[in-house]
C-alpha cells in the first residue's frame, strides 16, 4: 500500500473537498503522527463506552488539522505512537476535553501538553456549559446534524452515516478556536481562559480511594458508628473487585444494597439474600463471601481507622459574610457577562471566608474577584447599593481596627489590599 490512510467508506470530509480518512493499521497511524507533528493546533475528540466496564471503552479517536479530518479505530490499531501528537508542541483543541483528556491517558499514557478547551472558552464570552452544536450555531453561524447520543461505537462496521458525524465533531473546533480567541483577545479575556484551560491538565483529578467511596452514599453521619467501619469496608471491596474485573460498580453491588448492608450488617449468606437491592449476581462466584469478609473487617476496624469526610466549611463560616459575598461575585459575574460557577462556587467563597484554601486565592480569579473579597473581609471596603440596586464596594469612613475597639464586628482572616472601587478588576 501507497504510504498514507484511506479514504473513510464515501464519508464526505466536512471541511475539504475530500474524504475523512479512515486509521485501521500501524503504518497508517504512523504517517498520520508524522503528517500532524509540526501541527500548532490540532482538534480532537474520542468516542467511548462505559455501560459495561469499570475504565471507559475507547471506541474512536477524532482527528482534524488545517482542512484534513482522520478516524482513528482503536479497537483495529493501537493508538499508543499517538502519545508522540499528544506530548508535542501542539495544542490539542478539544470541546469538553477532561473525559477526552483521561481516556487517552490510559490509551496512550500521555497527558496533552497544552489544551484549548472550546467549552471553558467560552464560558467567558458569557456562555454557560454550551454544546459543541450550539457553539458552532452561534458563534460560526451554521448547524450541526443532529447526533444520535445513543450510538454504539463498539460495533463494526461503524456506519457510513455514523462516522460523518463523528468527523464533524472535529472539523469545526480549530475555526471555533480562532473566532472565540479574536472575541477574547479584543475583550481583554484571553489569558483568562487560557488561563483556565490549563487548569484541566496542572489539576488532575486525585486517584480514587476506595476506603472513602463510602462518603457518596447520602446521610453517612446518621449511620451508627458501627456501620461506618461496614459501609468503608464494603464500599472498598466492591471499588477494587470492579477495578479488577473492569465492570461497573454497580454489577458488583448497586448503591441501594451497600446502603442495605451498612445499616443491618448481615451475618451470613441467608441475611444477604434477604436484603433489599442484593441478587444472586451480586452473590455468584465468591462474592456472597468476600461480602460478608468484608463486613466483617468493618466490624473490627478501630475508631480511628475509619476514615470520615472532612467538616465542611458551611457549618463554619459566618452566614453573613458568605451571603454578602456571594452576592459580590454574583455582581461581578453579572458585569462580566459571564456564569457565576465559572467565577466561582460557593465552595470557593466559603473556603476564602474561613481562610482555608481557595480557587480565588490566584490567577484571574484573585485579580477579578478574591481581591475584593479580601478588601471586604478585612473591613478595609463596605458593601453598598446603587439607586439601581447594583452591589458596589465603597472605602470605609472609620478604620477596622477603631470599629473592632468599639465592639463592631472583627475583621475577617488575613489581610487584605486597597480599598476596591467597584465590584472588581475588569467590570464593566
Amino acid at each position: 500500500m501507497t504510504p498514507g490512510y484511506r479514504a473513510c467508506m464515501s464519508v464526505p470530509h466536512p471541511l475539504a473537498r475530500g474524504e475523512a480518512s479512515m486509521v485501521v493499521s500501524p503504518d497508517e497511524l504512523e504517517y498520520l503522527c508524522t503528517e500532524m507533528a509540526d501541527e500548532e493546533y490540532y482538534a480532537l475528540d474520542t468516542e467511548f463506552h462505559t455501560e459495561r466496564t469499570y475504565f471507559p471503552k475507547l471506541a474512536l479517536i477524532q482527528l482534524g488539522w488545517r482542512d484534513k479530518v482522520a478516524l482513528v479505530d482503536p479497537l483495529a490499531v493501537d493508538p499508543g505512537p499517538l502519545s508522540r501528537l499528544l506530548g508535542g508542541p501542539g495544542t490539542m483543541v478539544a470541546h469538553a476535553a477532561e473525559q477526552d483528556i483521561d481516556v487517552l491517558e490510559t490509551a496512550c499514557g500521555v497527558v496533552a501538553s497544552t489544551v484549548f478547551d472550546t467549552q471553558i472558552a467560552a464560558g467567558f464570552l458569557g456562555y454557560s456549559t454550551p454544546s459543541l452544536a450550539r457553539l458552532v450555531d452561534q458563534v460560526l453561524g451554521f448547524s450541526l446534524p443532529k447526533a444520535d447520543q445513543l450510538s454504539d461505537w463498539i460495533h463494526r462496521p461503524i456506519p457510513a452515516r455514523q462516522l460523518a458525524y463523528a468527523a464533524d465533531d472535529v472539523a469545526h473546533l480549530l475555526e471555533l478556536r480562532t473566532a472565540i480567541a479574536t472575541q477574547l483577545e479584543a475583550g481583554g479575556r484571553l489569558t483568562w481562559a487560557l488561563e483556565e484551560c490549563a487548569q484541566v491538565l496542572s489539576v488532575r483529578r486525585r486517584g480514587v480511594v476506595p476506603e472513602e467511596l463510602w462518603w457518596k452514599m447520602g446521610d453517612i453521619r446518621r449511620l451508627p458508628a458501627r456501620s461506618r467501619g461496614v459501609a468503608q469496608e464494603v464500599a472498598a471491596w466492591r471499588e477494587r473487585r470492579a477495578v479488577a474485573l473492569d465492570r461497573p460498580r454497580r454489577t458488583i453491588l448497586s448503591d441501594l444494597a451497600l446502603l442495605a448492608i451498612a445499616q443491618r450488617p448481615p451475618r451470613s449468606r441467608g441475611d444477604l439474600e434477604k436484603m433489599r437491592g442484593v441478587d444472586g449476581r451480586h452473590l455468584a462466584h465468591g462474592g456472597a463471601a468476600e461480602i460478608l469478609a468484608a463486613v466483617e473487617r468493618g466490624f473490627a476496624l478501630a475508631p480511628e481507622d475509619v476514615r470520615l469526610p472532612p467538616e465542611g466549611r458551611e457549618a463554619q463560616a459566618p452566614a453573613a459574610a458568605v451571603a454578602v459575598c456571594t452576592g459580590l461575585v454574583r455582581q461581578i459575574a453579572d458585569d462580566l457577562h459571564f456564569d457565576q460557577g465559572l467565577l466561582a462556587t460557593r465552595a470557593d467563597i466559603t473556603n476564602l471566608v474561613c481562610g482555608e484554601p481557595s480557587r480565588l486565592d490566584t490567577g484571574w480569579r484573585s485579580a477579578i474577584a478574591g481581591d475584593s473579597i479580601r478588601s471586604l473581609l478585612a473591613g478595609d471596603v463596605a458593601a453598598a447599593f446603587r439607586p439601581d440596586g447594583t452591589l458596589v464596594l465603597e472605602p470605609r469612613q472609620a478604620p477596622p481596627a477603631a470599629e473592632h475597639a468599639n465592639g463592631g464586628i472583627p475583621p475577617g482572616p488575613g489581610p487584605g489590599p486597597g480599598p476596591a472601587p467597584g465590584p472588581g478588576p475588569g467590570a464593566s
